[in-house]
């Protein structure tokens, strides 16, 4: 997993703050589009642990946002719940820079089959 808050601390830093002034739901489809797959999550949420193993497990390397602890991570965190409708506001996947959503669809996509021809066709997947 690539989270995007620890491993590239510089690079990181640098695009927080050249994206100051974007409007939080700009920066969470510039940030959804930045990678095959990415993850809005929290580091101390269960739910987000196990949508982060279910992909790990699949052998996806995805890109992870953990909002507690980026700089202005509430912020996205209120858009990802403008974005979702309400409740819940993570984990929130993004495959191919189009929104999956949360536990609920991903867990459904995974059930029903179609969530590895999605990653497959984001290129997150090869086998």
């Amino acid at each position: 997993m690539h989270y995007q808050a620890e491993s590239y601390g510089n690079y990181y830093a640098s695009t927080v703050r050249q994206s100051a002034a974007v409007d939080p739901l700009e920066r969470v489809v510039r940030l959804a589009s930045g990678s095959a797959v990415v993850i809005f999550s929290l580091s101390t949420c269960c739910m987000c642990h196990a949508v982060k193993r279910l992909f790990c497990g699949m052998g996806v390397n995805p890109t992870v946002y953990e909002l507690d602890l980026v700089p202005r991570g509430k912020e996205i965190e209120r858009a990802l719940m403008r974005v979702l409708g309400g409740g819940s506001s993570v984990p929130v996947v993004f495959v191919g820079g189009k929104l999956v959503g949360a536990m609920d669809r991903v867990m459904a996509s995974h059930i029903n089959g179609t969530l590895v021809p999605l990653l497959k066709e984001a290129g997150a997947l090869w086998l």
